[in-house]
């Protein structure tokens, strides 16, 4: 419970001598002056630092680190200071059965103080190998430099200052070189980077797609007008540069947003469309399409969900959130029946061409907002026994849990990609008789402060 403070016990400019108790969900170590916190960057549990502070508010403040004292035993060098700069690998200082361990603790914090349910178990992470070099996908901006040279990198934290980056060092090599090779072709031929304050210039991002399994590549270009010229010369050179490209995209955003593509494609090259392997099943995945960001650790992910949905070949499952069709096609496997229900068009689209290419015809899907068609469905008399979530961040709409109950199946396999708002919901669901007895988190994105989680919820007898 945050405490409001009649007077912080610091103030600001101060420079404190501190020791650190705990990481925020932030990742920024915690330390405590008259039981006032501060938080800070680059700080871990069991260290001791000189900081400077520069923010103070009402029940908490923030301060830089100005000087290590003490090292704890869980930090590691940082591979690039540039990472942490800009938020892409925040975690990086930190060993990474260490990183396990935290995103262990975040998703118990939340089961105990927003579901109120410590006695649901939370399992160890399950970690990678090689936990770099995972990203199956980039979106990079482009700006010019001083000199109108292309420059390509990531943004510093909190603003829209560029810092020139080459290496993510958690993407895929390749991507990494395929994002130079493309915006130094764009620059020999004289395409202006976008300047977002007056909105001129043209090529916004360069987006980069590929395939692990496959080693398909697609090339999507982010511009602000339709314009792209010389068309007759980047697109043979990129071809060239990159022989494993199947797709070049031209993604038209005119509007000043930070929403990153825009309504209208121009295909370039080949069709939009490139292929993955997962579990098995080829797909074939669009410039739009949720396709899942780190291949390994989906495979896993996705096999402890099948897992989970304890299939006979009996079952009528429901599939909601089902994106392209990744996990859907391998439940129909298993079960009698699936019903697949997406928000996105284009997703559905290939849902539907995968499901066919893999020659599964037991699926069925429906585009429409998992909320509004869920209590439709059920409205109409159908049933499920097992159904599948695996909403975006925001969680599950009330009404979705609702109609979900009411179908009354017996089991329901959650998949989240965050803590909070699964502990929220678990709640809603144990309130419903819907029982978790455990959480199995599932490192999908190392070096950063995110963690999937897959919860199995049952019928609790009456």
């Amino acid at each position: 419970m945050k405490t409001n403070y009649e007077a912080a016990p610091v103030t600001k400019n101060e420079k404190l001598t501190v020791s650190f108790e705990d990481l925020t969900s932030e990742g920024m170590g915690v330390a405590k002056v008259d039981g006032y916190p501060l938080f800070v960057v680059d700080g871990l549990p069991g260290e001791s630092a000189i900081v400077k502070v520069t923010k103070v508010g009402k029940s908490y403040g923030f301060a830089r680190m100005e000087e290590r004292l003490t090292s704890s035993q869980d930090r590691v060098p940082a591979i690039d200071v540039l990472g942490t700069r800009v938020g892409t690998m925040p975690l990086q200082h930190l060993r990474y059965s260490a990183q396990l361990d935290f995103k262990q603790d975040l998703v118990k914090r939340d089961l105990n103080r927003i579901a109120k349910l410590p006695e649901i178990k939370v399992l160890p992470t399950i970690g990678m190998s090689n936990p770099w070099g995972y990203r199956n996908k980039a979106q990079i901006p482009v700006r010019a430099d001083k000199n109108g040279k292309l420059v390509t990198g990531f943004f510093r934290k909190g603003t829209h200052e560029l810092v020139p980056m080459e290496n993510f060092h958690i993407q895929d090599p390749k991507i990494d070189e395929a994002i130079v090779k493309v915006r130094d072709i764009l620059q020999e031929y004289g395409v202006k980077g976008y300047d977002e304050k007056r909105n001129t210039g043209n090529i916004r991002h360069i987006m980069i797609r590929r395939g692990y399994h496959t080693g398909e590549m697609m090339v999507v270009l982010v511009t602000r007008t339709a314009k792209l010229f010389p068309m007759s010369k980047i697109i043979p050179d990129i071809r060239e540069a990159l022989p494993e490209v199947v797709s070049i995209v031209q993604n038209v955003n005119p509007k000043r947003t930070n929403v990153i593509l825009g309504d209208e494609n121009i295909v370039l090259y080949g069709e939009d469309v490139y292929h993955d392997t997962l579990l098995g099943h080829t797909f074939a995945i669009s410039s739009k399409s949720f396709y899942q960001i780190n291949p390994v650790q989906t495979e896993r992910l996705y096999q402890i969900a099948l897992d989970a949905a304890k299939l006979t070949g009996k079952e009528t499952v429901i599939d909601a959130f089902c994106g392209i069709g990744t996990l859907s096609i391998s439940l129909a496997e298993k079960a009698q029946h699936v019903f697949g229900l997406e928000i996105v068009p284009d997703a559905i689209e290939m849902a539907e061409r995968n499901a066919k290419e893999n020659n599964i015809t037991n699926i069925t899907f429906e585009v429409g907002a998992a909320e509004e068609l869920l209590p439709k469905w059920v409205e109409n008399g159908r049933k499920a026994d097992v159904i599948l979530v695996d909403p975006p961040r925001k969680g599950l709409e009330a009404a979705f849990i609702d109609a979900a109950v009411e179908m009354s199946p017996e089991r329901i396999v959650y998949v989240s990609c965050n803590p909070s708002t699964l502990a929220r919901d678990l709640a809603l669901f144990d309130e419903k008789g819907y029982q978790a007895r455990e959480v199995q988190p599932v490192d999908m994105f190392p070096q950063t402060l995110h963690v999937e989680c897959i919860v199995l919820m049952e019928k609790v007898a009456d």
